[in-house]
């Protein structure tokens, strides 16, 4: 049988040594060959650029949103105008790729490999660009007859976008990596929507009607396989973006025009990415998800899922298996949120509490936030757990009490607690360890850090089960509290996952894996030293000062390394100046240094035949030798095939046991987050809440859980107040003087609410609070000009939303209503709020202000009571502020004391004391201010 010889490439990915294989003949392709493949030849009609640029070039094309960064050998290259664009961006030097004779060079600039991430990061996380990765394959016998003698063939295999990352390095590990899509149940907007856009709309604020409009919404994590969806209204579309926090949105191309500039001006003006996707007149059955998803949705929690969260959901899986190019996914069934399961936080209170971002830094978890004050988590799973119960405080009494049942028991035992944490801080990312091996990315250092995860999982579930039975009797619990260690370690599934455990420690060499990163390491050296050769031949010294610290290391590492590598196979071949090296295009050979002599002598005792020579060493062949090196090339190939296939095995495991290690992983969340809070509580002193479904806030001496913090920090102390709005008095009216603590008491009741609704303590001597289905604050002020928006337009939008959403079971803090006008039209707006709030609302309210005529005017609100805080005046003209709040109304602001601290100049102020002596406002009126 005729055969022929075709010389093959040696890996997909990186190019080495040619190697010889043999094909019979009857393998090769017979008859009428099929159409050659999309490889460029008759794609693009303009010059005859070589193959890969035209590859490249076509895929621009085809992907024309995207950066395209196609592989090509050991780098990553950018063409054309992309390179011209972005070369700069990226601090690559662009340069022309010269082609054939009478064809144009090509702009080109590239990157090595293994600097993958750092440069996704500046495209795809900081300038929100979407990323086409274009990989190399190399083309068997069958595939280069086909593509015309191509030893290559590169197609698309992802597209990157912030939404859609999966186990990049530089994700935060500490927040979820969400992608959110946004679905009207009305496709088509109405007519007369539809034509012009109405002038209210242009300034920010949607009509009665588009405020109704039902809006699915449907998010998931690609790194961690979290599926959520919930239904909302296009009106509070808002506060439902800025609690999940999406880093992109999509929305159907077949939305009405109308609805598409509402959503696009709400994801705009909270900073998120909006992308288009081609949607479909009618959603997906959501059976037909089941081949994401882990395990299918039952019959009976498909049909509770809305029609809209339906459409939320197609949409969103449409796009992601776009982006993912045929990789395969699973993520968990997904979970539906339901409005009245969680206290609803509006935008503003969000950001004006500083929930999870500062004001100044906008950062999740800035000092100053309140995520950054409470948490104490020790796993990066259990952060982003928190941040999320946090955002989304829960109104089950049921599910609240189990919490806090927990950080008792946690408190209560503090061996427990340590011993808990202690295995805490062994364990690994296993959520988004597992959704890894779920895509067919996970490899044998995830199967370790895997392995060392179940082994803690282990151990914990052998310490709840210990402290479970000493704590099972009646004389050994608390009356106020269950069984939160029992029920967490029934949650367990340790059988199956154990087994594995025990399946990847027989397979798994740890110290040669470490070896084996250790020669890794050294082959990304060779491509920096080589970096660092061409910057020394031909760039600046500008140039090599940007090279960083840990890339000089990585060459002087190689080094030291090379040393011991050409020792040890010094030592292999008994010679101290031999060793048996492979050359690209030439095999192996035998290498010797040192003395002309020494080197002829070794050449003739081995009988060695041809080769090179230069000044220090010399290269020849040995028959006998070649043969060992062939054999060993032979039996590496062999012992990688077994070690993909044992990894391989390993994988599909992983997936057999994916629900049961996320159920557990889920089990240690938990438990993180419960050690967290009651360090926490031990740290600050804080005390057991007792909820109820009452609509009373009674709360003594409650403090301000970031305030008090910054105060100590400063060697000053935080002054408690307690607050009793309820039944009796809904509405607190609180005056007093600038600075005098007013908007601090206001926050800090707001966020004693957040906390003991997601299952802490609370910073307070006495809490006892009925659960809140809906918390708002107008706090603060500032203009959205760019929108045209005023300070008190701002102000009055934020209030609507306020007087049109709240129930009886909302709490609400308002503070300084009206002061962005008139003195007359800020009374009357602030009083007008104050009534409905009052008479309409009849929900929990503080409300702050400076106009003292309100007192008088809302004296007959039969459940309306007045607070203040005031100034102590000392001798020479020195003051001290009184935070206690006590009960009737301070007639003065004291504004201009704020101003002397402030740095006013002197004469400015005299100027000011004049103008209020004028005025009848100081002096005499000062003295009693408080009834």
């Amino acid at each position: 049988m005729a055969q022929f010889k075709v010389s093959l490439q040696s890996s997909p990915l990186e190019r080495g040594a040619r190697s010889k294989s043999t094909v019979k003949l009857e393998e090769l392709p017979q008859g009428v060959l099929d159409p050659l493949p999309s490889t460029g030849e008759g794609e693009d009609d303009g010059p005859a650029y070589p193959t890969v640029v035209r590859q490249a070039r076509n895929n621009m094309r085809k992907f024309d949103n995207c950066v395209v960064l196609t592989r090509v050998g050991s780098f990553y290259e950018l063409y054309f105008e992309q390179a011209v664009e972005y070369g700069p961006i990226l601090n690559l030097k662009v340069a022309q790729k010269k082609c054939k004779v009478g064809v144009p060079s090509v702009a080109m600039a590239g990157f090595p490999f293994f600097q993958l991430d750092r440069f996704l990061k500046i495209l795809v996380q900081d300038l929100n660009k979407y990323v086409a990765i274009s990989e190399e394959f190399a083309n068997d016998a069958s595939s280069k007859v086909k593509s015309g003698g191509l030893m290559f063939d590169r197609r698309v295999t992802r597209i990157i976008t912030p939404g859609t990352l999966i186990d990049e390095k530089f994700m935060d590990p500490y927040q979820n990596n969400f992608l959110l899509a946004v679905h009207p149940l009305e496709t088509i907007a109405d007519p007369h929507h539809a034509v012009n856009q109405p002038a209210e709309l242009r300034n920010g604020v949607l009509d009665a009607e588009l405020s109704t409009v039902r809006v699915g919404l449907a998010w998931l994590d690609l790194s961690t396989g979290d599926f959520l969806t919930q239904t909302t209204s296009l009106g509070t579309l808002p506060s439902a973006l800025a609690r999940i926090g999406a880093k992109e949105v999509v929305i159907s191309d077949l939305v009405g025009r109308t609805l598409q500039h509402s959503i696009m001006i709400m994801v705009e003006h909270d900073r998120r990415l909006l992308t288009y996707h081609a949607g479909e007149h009618t959603a997906l059955p959501i059976s037909a998800w089941s081949t994401m998803l882990e395990s299918p949705v039952p019959a009976a929690t498909e049909a509770t899922f809305s029609q809209e969260e339906t459409l939320a959901g197609s949409l969103l899986l449409s796009y992601v298996a776009d982006k993912l190019q045929g990789l395969n996914i699973k993520l968990q069934p997904p979970q539906r949120r339901q409005a009245f399961q969680t206290m609803s936080i509006d935008k503003n209170s969000l950001r004006g509490l500083e929930v999870l971002t500062t004001s100044k830094e906008g950062v999740d978890g800035g000092k100053g936030s309140l995520l950054h004050a409470v948490r104490r988590t020790v796993t990066k799973s259990g952060s982003r757990l928190l941040k999320d119960w946090i955002a989304s405080p829960s109104t089950s009494l049921p599910v609240i009490n189990a919490r806090l049942d927990l950080v008792s028991k946690l408190i209560d035992d503090i061996q427990l607690r340590e011993d808990i944490v202690g295995e805490l801080r062994r364990s690994s990312d296993c959520q988004r360890l597992v959704q890894r091996f779920s895509m067919g990315r996970g490899d044998a250092d995830d199967l370790l850090s895997l392995l060392k995860t179940i082994e803690t999982t282990s151990s914990i579930a052998d310490i709840l089960a210990k402290s479970s039975c000493e704590s099972a009797t009646p004389e050994n619990r608390s009356p106020a509290v269950g069984f939160p260690l029992q029920n967490l370690f029934q949650r367990f599934s340790l059988g199956d996952p154990q087994a594995l455990a025990i399946q990847i420690s027989n397979a798994i060499d740890e110290e040669g894996l470490v070896q084996s990163h250790r020669k890794e390491e050294n082959d990304s050296a060779k491509y920096i030293a080589a970096a660092q050769d061409v910057l020394h031949s031909e760039g600046t010294s500008a140039d090599l000062d940007d090279m960083s610290s840990v890339v000089r290391a990585k060459v002087a590492q190689q080094d030291s390394s090379e040393q011991e590598a050409e020792d040890e196979e010094s030592w292999v071949m008994r010679a101290q100046s031999l060793a048996l090296r492979y050359v690209p295009g030439s095999g192996h050979v035998c290498h010797v240094k040192g003395a002309k002599d020494v080197r002829l002598s070794a050449k003739a005792a081995l009988g060695g035949r041809g080769g090179r020579a230069t000044k220090s060493t010399r290269t020849f062949y040995n028959t006998d030798w070649s043969n060992l090196a062939a054999k060993m090339d032979l039996l590496k190939f062999q012992i990688r095939a077994e070690e993909q296939h044992v990894l391989q095995a390993l994988r599909e495991q992983v997936i057999v046991n994916l629900v049961k290690l996320r159920r557990n992983a889920a089990v240690l969340d938990e438990l993180d987050i419960g050690c967290a809070f009651a360090t926490l509580a031990e740290e600050q002193g804080f005390v057991r809440p007792i909820l109820n479904t009452s609509r009373d806030h009674k709360i003594v001496g409650g403090r301000h859980p970031t305030v008090k913090i910054g105060l100590e920090e400063e060697g000053r102390a935080f002054v408690g107040n307690d607050c009793f709005v309820g039944e009796k008095e809904r509405v607190w009216l609180i005056t007093g003087p600038n600075m005098g603590g007013k908007s601090t008491f206001l926050r800090q009741n707001a966020l004693i609410s957040i906390l003991a609704q997601t299952g802490s303590f609370v910073p307070a001597e006495h809490a006892e609070l009925g659960i809140v289905d809906q918390l708002f604050t107008r706090v603060g002020s500032a203009d959205d000009l760019f929108r045209d928006q005023s300070t008190f337009m701002v102000e009055m939008l934020e209030t609507a939303v306020i007087l049109n959403q709240a129930t009886s079971r909302s709490f609400v803090i308002m503070d300084e209503i009206g002061r962005g006008t008139t003195p007359e039209d800020g009374v009357a707006v602030a009083f007008a709020c104050l009534h409905h709030l009052h008479h309409h609302n009849q929900c929990r309210a503080l409300f702050a202000t400076h106009f003292h005529v309100l007192a008088e005017l809302a004296k007959d609100f039969g459940h309306l009571a007045c607070y203040c805080t005031n100034v102590a005046e000392g001798p020479n003209g020195s003051f001290s502020y009184v935070h206690r709040l006590q009960r009737g109304v301070n007639r003065a602001s004291h504004a201009l004391k704020v101003a002397r601290l402030a740095g006013i100049p002197e004469p400015a102020i005299q100027t000011a004391e004049t103008i209020l002596t004028k005025l009848g406002t100081i002096s005499a009126p000062m003295s009693g201010t408080i009834r």
